[in-house]
């Protein structure tokens, strides 16, 4: 399981994408981005940006809140 939160790239950011591949992870951040900030297009470096934060997981110990 890969997962992306927002806080790592914008501070006080709570948004989270959790999914098994880090394409659909990516997938979910740059839809976040579009539809709940406006964004009309996501920069090739703000990809790699999100990338960069991904993290792998293992869901069963995981805790959600």
């Amino acid at each position: 399981m890969k997962r992306f939160e927002s806080g790592t790239l914008i501070p006080g950011s709570t948004w989270k994408a959790e999914a098994e591949s880090e394409a659909e992870v990516v997938r979910r951040a740059v839809e976040n981005l579009k539809n709940y900030h406006g964004e009309t297009e996501v920069r090739p470096d703000m990809v790699e940006r999100i990338k960069e934060r991904i993290v792998d997981v293992d869901s069963a110990w995981d805790t959600k809140h």
